[in-house]
């Protein structure tokens, strides 16, 4: 067992989870999506990207892609809830826009996912 695979696999899969966890609920009601869960999401989005930096095949440059896709998705999330927080107010247009970017990053961590997995399947021992 390659402990630095099994490493690199529990952040990505993470990753996905967080956002995962972040994106659920009514897309309208702010209350239903924590602040903190989207920072800790973001942390280990950066956290798997590193992981990701490392792999030097084809496959590896897709992942670390995937990868800043959703860091640019959930920080660009982040950034507008602070925007909207404390610049021009919390409406309608800035909650969906906040979920949106999350469910942006969540796209590309199923995407991470699913080659991640992929290239495990098709590894050989």
């Amino acid at each position: 067992m390659n402990l630095e695979k099994v490493i690199a696999g529990f952040f990505i899969i993470l990753a996905l989870t967080m956002n995962f966890g972040f994106f659920y609920g009514d897309p309208t009601v702010l209350e239903q999506h924590n602040r903190y869960e989207l920072f800790a999401a973001i942390i280990v989005n950066l956290i798997a990207t590193i992981y990701k930096l490392g792999d030097k095949t084809q496959l590896g440059a897709v992942l670390l892609a995937t990868s800043l896709v959703a860091d640019i998705q959930l920080i660009g999330a982040a950034s507008i809830w602070a925007l909207g927080e404390y610049v021009i107010g919390m409406n309608m247009e800035v909650v969906t826009a906040i979920i949106s970017f999350s469910g942006g990053a969540l796209l590309a961590n199923i995407t991470s996912v699913v080659l991640f997995t992929g290239d495990v399947l098709k590894s050989k021992r």
